[in-house]
């Protein structure tokens, strides 16, 4: 894969240089000259290895643990029961009910209570070993890795089992929490696509003899990873010419396959002039690598990007977002969260950002955008096939704008003021969205009509397809010019018309029991022992269920009222008004929690600026009798730790 981003760099610079026929006639540099010495944009190994455990000389008269639930666990885990009960009669065998689970390991930093109590079961059971399964999807994988990690770090050999895919992230994901030598077992296939008979069958034959092996066998060094996590310290890690260059970084996987500019020492300068911290200061450890990321770093990854120096501060800003566990946490799933951000504050306007009609395509709003894509592979260790999973892949990251001037004439605060800053203050927001483009346009002026719409709108974009996914997402309204005048005539604020959609925007109970029992992303559930009218008593009482008014868009059905659920809550939404000022569009982007940053500039940001041409950062300011208000307690928010850098807030 690796060769292959090399070798697609070099065939869009040869394009780009008038190359025919696939055959390269521009002359190769001579000695010293057109030739780049570049810095690593990686950032740097923030993980401690544990000595592990001594494996098992057998299983009998050992206490097993078989934990984890997702992916037809409710198959194969008796089953695994069984054959080790039946090859080791004096074995004693616990499931995930008699242990629980440890869920995802925590990041540095991170107290988790789950990961603790299910250590002190597995003493308090004399555990020997664990077993933890099944990964099958980017969430899922993590999850039930944690439950191994937590047993080796206390000592207790164990394997995790994974379909095909997920073996890599599994290991990746342990790794990342210390443990150097994680033992996997693979499932041959997609676990939900299987019958019972093929479950049984694989578990037999293919599974039990890789768990048996894997926590008998000792460790070998031979199955350590021979390449090491993040990049070289400081210096310059490579010489050569453009092609070269690019070629180099394919090769390393430090970049997305598309050109880059070579981050040499000079360009990078140029970026530090733009922050007052040190090129060696920590900006953050960013998950699921645990990688410390320096001020130099984001420089580098800045200059890849084509971005130009002054977005430095742009750029640290969305370097510390990536920390934050509700924004990042998502980016692994096999579903395509991209993750994107907007801009408040008068930086936006200053630099030149568009909210307008087509902004994410603003060569300037995209650079920020590919800043992003790199970001995800330098710093958060995000590969492809490796701990990015999207079955269909990732659209590019985008970076938006909001239209604060129009929000301001409404009488609407701009994002970053719900958010507790000031309208001249800067802010950027992290975010992720599943869906891009699918946008809906009211015919009617009628405020109520359009939040009706828009309600019905995020009933049909949940999380996942069908709404089978958890039941309340974030999401983020996109409301052009005209139709925010529209919806201020009734709702005076966003948090007014958030209450109103979050009150219309319900589904029936039957239709989304049925979504999340067929459809269940992490798992499935046994029709012989849980039936879809089970799921629906449960969900009626999860999810708050009530009899309503039947949605208009659903009055059809000629019934005046309804069980439904609701799909929204409270201080889970954000809304911008931005994009074309002249169209009738909003638009719906569900996703995960939104990160926001204060954008920090330097003392003499001004002064530097004025070099570059710019007009003071006070010509851009503005005037509002508004006061910023208190985010909502639901919402998800960015927490600043004191100390070394920035920690994730899982």
């Amino acid at each position: 894969m690796k060769t292959f981003f090399a070798l697609a760099s070099l065939a869009l610079l040869c394009a780009a240089q008038d190359c025919p026929d696939g055959q390269c006639s521009v002359p190769a540099p001579k000695p010293g000259e057109g030739r780049y010495a570049v810095y690593s944009p990686v950032g740097e190994s923030n993980i401690r290895m544990i000595k592990q455990g001594p494996r098992l000389d057998t299983l009998e008269g050992k206490t097993i643990a078989i934990v984890g639930g997702s992916f037809m666990a409710y198959v194969t885990h008796p089953e695994l029961k069984r054959l080790i009960q039946k090859k080791y009669p004096k074995a004693t065998v616990y499931v995930l009910s008699e242990v629980g689970s440890a869920g995802p390991w925590p990041g540095p930093g991170v107290v988790r209570a789950q990961k603790d109590e299910f250590v002190a079961r597995l003493k308090e059971l004399k555990v020997d070993a664990v077993i933890s399964g099944n990964g099958g999807c980017g969430l899922c994988t993590p999850k039930e890795m944690g439950s191994c990690i937590a047993a080796e770090h206390a000592g207790l050999p164990s394997v995790m089992i994974a379909a095909p895919g997920f073996t890599d992230q599994a290991r990746f994901a342990a790794r990342a929490a210390g443990v150097p030598i994680p033992r996997v077992a693979e499932y041959p296939g997609a676990f939900s696509a299987h019958t019972q008979q093929e479950l049984l069958e694989n578990t037999r034959k293919v599974l039990w003899p890789q768990i048996e092996k894997a926590l008998t066998k000792p460790l070998s060094d031979k199955e350590l990873p021979q390449d090491g996590a993040g990049g070289k310290r400081g210096g310059v890690v490579f010489t050569g010419s453009l092609q070269e260059v690019n070629a180099h970084f394919a090769e390393q996987g430090w970049t997305d396959g598309l050109p880059v500019m070579p981050p040499t020492k000079p360009a990078v300068a140029e970026f530090l002039k733009f922050t007052d911290a040190a090129p060696d200061d920590t900006v953050a450890v960013v998950p699921p690598a645990q990688r410390e990321v320096k001020v130099r770093h984001v420089a580098a990854n800045g200059v890849m990007a084509g971005c130009p120096p002054e977005f430095m501060p742009i750029l640290m800003a969305f370097t510390k977002a990536m920390t934050n566990g509700d924004f990042r946490r998502t980016l692994a799933s096999t579903h395509a969260w991209t993750p994107y951000c907007w801009v408040n504050g008068p930086i936006a306007r200053q630099l030149g950002l568009d909210s307008g009609q087509g902004e994410t395509c603003n060569p300037r709003n995209a650079a920020i955008g590919r800043f992003i894509n790199l970001a995800m592979l330098n710093f958060g260790g995000y590969y492809v096939k490796q701990n990015r999973m999207g079955t269909f892949g990732y659209l590019m990251p985008w970076c938006l704008a909001e239209d604060e001037q129009a929000a301001l004439q409404l009488g609407w605060r701009p994002y970053h003021m719900q958010q507790g800053l000031q309208v001249n203050e800067n802010a950027l927001t992290a975010a992720s969205a599943l869906c891009w483009g699918n946008n809906l346009a009211p015919a009617s002026s009628d405020p109520q009509v359009i939040m009706e719409l828009m309600a019905w709108d995020a009933t049909e974009k949940q999380q996942f397809a069908v709404g089978s996914g958890t039941p309340f997402v974030y999401r983020n309204f996109l409301v052009t010019g005209y139709v925010a005048r529209d919806l201020a005539a009734k709702f005076k604020s966003k948090e007014e018309l958030e209450k109103a959609l979050v009150q219309t925007a319900r589904v029936p109970l039957e239709q989304r029991a049925t979504a999340n029992y067929w459809a269940n992303p992490g798992s499935a559930f046994n029709p012989a022992t849980y039936t879809v009218d089970d799921h629906m008593d449960k969900i009626a009482r999860a999810e708050e269920a009530a009899e309503t008014v039947t949605p208009t868009w659903l009055e059809w059905c000629n019934m005046e009222r309804l069980q439904t659920v609701p799909v929204m809550q409270e201080g889970k939404t954000a809304m911008l008004v931005t994009g074309d000022a002249n169209r009738n569009k909003t638009m719906c982007l569900p996703g995960g929690g939104f990160a926001t940053v204060k954008i920090e500039l330097p003392k003499e940001w001004d002064t530097l600026m004025a070099k570059k041409g710019y007009k003071p950062l006070k010509s851009f300011y503005l005037k509002t009798d508004l006061q910023p208000t208190r985010p909502h307690p639901n919402a998800s928010r960015y927490r600043q730790r004191a100390g070394r850098g920035m920690q994730s807030t899982d």
